[in-house]
């Protein structure tokens, strides 16, 4: 017999744990510009750098620079700083209602707003998204009311859903937002088959999902990016690495292993790693991805490098598993503060006018969520009809309801 030495157990540890000094020097952080862009109809396995690089515009000095670089207006920088700040402040406002017992639960985007903001604005209106519940940016960016995001929170008399959702679980055809749910990973074969159907139909409308990093460790995650390489679906997923899930870092999920975007290679799919605090080059990935898409070219996996800033929700308490300032560390800075020195550096922004933006902004929500909690919230108030319950479910509602609707008194 031979001797064998005994095997081990290898179980990934984060970098820091509570009490730690932060140290990012180990991620290696690209010049912005360094990548170029490459043709929309690039072959997947001439691509393959584009996993493993970080596509980066702005530079440390607040310039653009590089291929990637969109060449937005100064209407849509304006546009996507005030979306941005919109969100930040409207999570603010919705967390102190949570402590306050007017809600039961809340999930903040800080320092990912630029993720779901930069995305919005490249898409198409009609384009579909199946989102994660840290996309609510992706709704501000089109418009949709702030009234009615505040009063699913609040789930009373003018909750769009009717009490039938948890909070931050937003749902809204009419603007092209599937609703968020719990499963984060069954969002991502629904996007691919929502595209599917787009392309069967001959429609022009391409999908787009978001999930977080831990969700890419699930089933769901290979399933459908197989079945997009295979059909060619007209689809941009998109895993969100802010570097933690609930208590577990990207470690758990084979991100000390691999990039995220590289579990594309595979399926023969182009994988775009992204600097994902960076909104110029969030929108030129997403603008890339879409183009390809609408062109028959097929599904892109895109990679948003950034950090969750707060707890993973109103139940977390992140000081558990990481160090209170890490968010401070993180090399690729505030998405907010990074546009903003853009827009200064170019000459069609100031710090006066971001003041007066964000005391305009802080009234805006203010006073929202004064009319929102006239109606209503978890502490009283109106509530939807109790009648609601048997609705929109079935196009001619069957006998054992209607019994059951009469039994009610509803």
């Amino acid at each position: 017999m031979r001797n064998r030495g005994r095997l081990s157990l290898r179980i990934p540890q984060p970098p820091h744990r509570p009490g730690d000094t932060p140290d990012f020097s180990n991620i290696i952080v690209p010049p912005a510009g360094a990548m170029d862009r490459p043709p929309v109809d690039a072959k997947a396995r001439d691509m393959i750098g584009y996993a493993y690089g970080l596509i980066r515009v702005l530079d440390e000095n607040g310039q653009a620079v590089g291929q990637w670089n969109p060449r937005l207006g100064a209407d849509v920088l304006k546009k996507g700083l005030r979306d941005m700040m919109l969100t930040r402040a409207y999570d603010d406002r919705m967390y102190r209602v949570q402590r306050q017992g007017k809600i039961s639960f809340y999930v903040k985007s800080t320092g990912e707003e630029a993720v779901s903001v930069a995305s919005a604005h490249a898409l198409e209106r009609d384009d579909m998204c199946f989102p994660a519940y840290r996309q609510q940016g992706f709704l501000i960016a089109r418009g949709y009311p702030l009234l009615d995001m505040m009063c699913q929170c609040f789930s009373n008399a003018r909750d769009p859903i009717k009490g039938r959702q948890l909070p931050v679980m937003y749902s809204s055809r009419e603007y092209g937002f599937f609703t968020v749910s719990g499963n984060l990973g069954t969002q991502f074969p629904q996007a691919v088959g929502w595209a599917l159907a787009s392309a069967y139909k001959n429609d022009d409308k391409i999908a787009v999902s978001f999930i977080g990093e831990g969700t890419s460790a699930e089933g769901d995650f290979h399933h459908a990016l197989n079945f997009a390489s295979v059909y060619r679906a007209p689809v941009v997923l998109n895993v969100v690495n802010n570097q933690w899930a609930i208590s577990s870092f990207s470690g758990i999920a084979g991100g000390e292993e691999a990039t995220f975007a590289s579990r594309a290679i595979g399926y023969s799919l182009p994988g775009l790693r992204v600097d994902g605090n960076d909104y110029l080059a969030v929108y030129a990935a997403m603008q890339w991805a879409a183009e390809r898409a609408r062109a028959n070219l097929g599904a892109t996996l895109i990679e948003h490098y950034t950090y969750r800033a707060e707890a993973h929700s109103t139940s977390d308490d992140p000081s558990r598993y990481r160090p209170t300032d890490e968010w401070s560390a993180w090399p690729l800075g505030d998405p907010v503060a990074r546009l903003k020195q853009h827009m200064i550096a170019i000459g069609i922004w100031s710090e006066e006018q971001h003041l007066a933006l964000a005391e305009e902004i802080a009234a805006e929500v203010r006073e929202i969520q004064r009319e929102a909690e006239s109606i209503g919230t978890l502490a009283g108030g109106s509530r939807p009809q109790a009648s609601t319950m048997f609705e929109d479910v079935f196009a001619e509602v069957p006998w054992h309801l209607e019994a059951q609707k009469k039994e009610a008194g509803v």
